[in-house]
C-alpha cells in the first residue's frame, strides 16, 4: 500500500514538473516542450515497470550501481574544463553543439566504466575502503556456504523447503566447477552423482523461501595448491559465512579454523527420533555382515541396520527388534536381532558392537 502510494506520488510530481515546464514554454512556436512532457511522463511509468518486475533486488549491486554513476559523473566533471581546453586548443573549428556532444559521450563512458568496475569487484572493494563495511547486528544476516557433498546428499532441498535459512545461501564458482566435472566423468557412478548434485541445485533455485546467489568473487590469499575444501574455508572466513556439509573431515578441519559448521548428519540427528532398544522395525536384509551370523539392511533414510542371526536372509524383509543404537556426526548405526518368535531356526550369535557396546 505505501509502495503504491510512493509510486502514484512520483508519477504526478513528474508530471507537475512537465507541465510546469511546458507552461512557461507556450507561445514560443516550439513544439519541443511538448515531447519533452510526454517523455517525462512515458519514463516515469518505465521506471515504475521496471521496479515492479524487478521483485527481489540485490542491495549491493543497487549501491554498485548508484556509486559507479556517482563516481563517473564526478570524474566528468573533474574533466569537463580540461576536455574543453583540449578541444579549443587542438580543434578550434568544432562548433559549440559538437563540444557539448562529446562532454556528453565522455560522461557516458566514464559513468559505464565505473559502474561496470565497481560491479565487478565489489567483493573486494571493502579492502580498498576497509571502513565502509560495517558488522551487522543479527545473526541471521551470516550467508550459508554450500559444500559439494551437502548437495549431492540432497538433504539440503527438504531442509530449505522448510525455511529454517533466514540468510543467504552461497554456491562458490569452484563448487559448481566440481559438480560440473563430475557430472562429466566418465565413471558411471561419479556422473550420476554429479546431475544429482546439478538437479539439487536446480531445485533450490526454484524454492521461493531461500535466496541462492552463485558466488563469483575473489579469495584473498588463495593459491593454486589449495582444493575446493580449503578454498570453501577462506569463503566463510572472508564473508564471515557459515559452512553447511556433511564431510566428517571437513568439519574437523574447519574447528580447527575457527569456522563455523552446521553439519547435515548433527542436524538429521538432532531431530530424527530416537530408537529405543525393544522396539521393532521392518528391514530388507541386503548382504552379510562382517561378523559370523549377521546381516546388513538399510532404512529408507540410509540408517545402517545390523541384524543379528540374518546372514542366511539376504534378500528377505524381516521384523526384527532394536539392541542398541550408535549415532556419530559420520551417521547412525542401529544393531538389532532377529525375533525368534517369526523364525525359531534362525541362528543367533551375539552382535559385534564397537567399543564393547552389547
Amino acid at each position: 500500500m505505501i509502495l503504491g502510494l510512493i509510486r502514484a506520488m512520483f508519477v504526478f510530481l513528474v508530471a507537475v514538473v512537465a507541465i510546469s515546464f511546458l507552461s512557461q514554454s507556450v507561445g514560443s512556436g516550439n513544439n519541443w516542450p511538448y515531447f519533452m512532457m510526454v517523455v517525462s511522463v512515458v519514463l516515469a511509468f518505465g521506471i515504475i515497470i521496471v521496479d515492479y518486475l524487478i521483485k527481489r533486488k540485490n542491495l549491493s549491486a543497487v549501491a554498485g550501481l548508484f556509486l559507479g554513476i556517482l563516481v563517473g559523473v564526478l570524474v566528468t566533471v573533474a574533466l569537463d574544463n580540461l576536455l574543453s581546453q583540449v578541444l579549443n586548443t587542438f580543434f578550434p573549428f568544432l562548433s559549440y553543439p559538437v563540444i557539448t556532444g562529446a562532454k556528453l559521450l565522455l560522461g557516458i563512458v566514464v559513468c559505464y566504466l565505473s559502474v561496470s568496475l565497481i560491479l565487478q569487484t565489489k567483493d573486494d572493494f571493502r579492502f580498498v575502503v576497509p571502513y565502509v563495511e560495517f558488522s551487522r547486528a543479527t545473526r541471521g544476516s551470516r550467508p550459508f556456504v554450500l559444500d559439494t557433498s551437502v548437495i549431492i546428499d540432497g538433504r539440503i532441498v527438504d531442509v530449505a523447503a522448510t525455511g529454517i535459512f533466514e540468510s543467504r545461501i552461497l554456491v562458490p564458482r569452484f563448487v559448481l566447477n566440481e559438480l560440473q566435472t563430475v557430472a562429466d566423468s566418465s565413471d558411471a557412478l561419479k556422473r550420476s552423482r554429479g546431475k544429482r548434485g546439478l538437479d539439487v541445485l536446480q531445485k533450490l533455485q526454484s524454492l521461493g523461501r531461500i535466496e541462492l546467489h552463485i558466488w563469483d568473487g575473489t579469495l584473498l590469499g588463495e593459491t593454486g595448491a589449495q582444493g575446493v575444501d580449503q578454498k570453501l574455508l577462506l569463503l566463510a572466513k572472508q564473508e564471515n559465512g557459515r559452512v553447511i556439509t556433511n564431510d566428517f573431515n571437513l568439519n574437523k578441519v574447519a574447528a580447527l579454523q575457527g569456522v563455523q559448521v552446521l553439519n547435515l548428519n548433527d542436524l538429521a540427528k538432532a531431530v530424527k527420533p530416537v530408537v529405543l532398544p525393544g522396539e521393532g522395525l521392518d528391514v530388507r536384509v541386503i548382504k552379510p555382515g562382517e561378523a559370523p551370523q549377521q546381516g546388513v539392511g538399510y532404512l529408507e533414510d540410509g540408517t545402517m541396520v545390523v541384524v543379528e542371526g540374518a546372514r542366511r536372509r539376504v534378500g528377505a524383509t524381516l521384523h526384527v527388534t532394536v539392541t542398541n543404537s550408535v549415532q556419530t556426526s559420520a551417521g547412525r548405526m542401529i544393531f538389532a536381532r532377529l525375533d525368534q518368535t517369526d523364525d525359531p531356526t534362525v541362528e543367533s550369535s551375539e552382535a559385534v558392537l564397537p567399543n564393547g557396546l552389547k
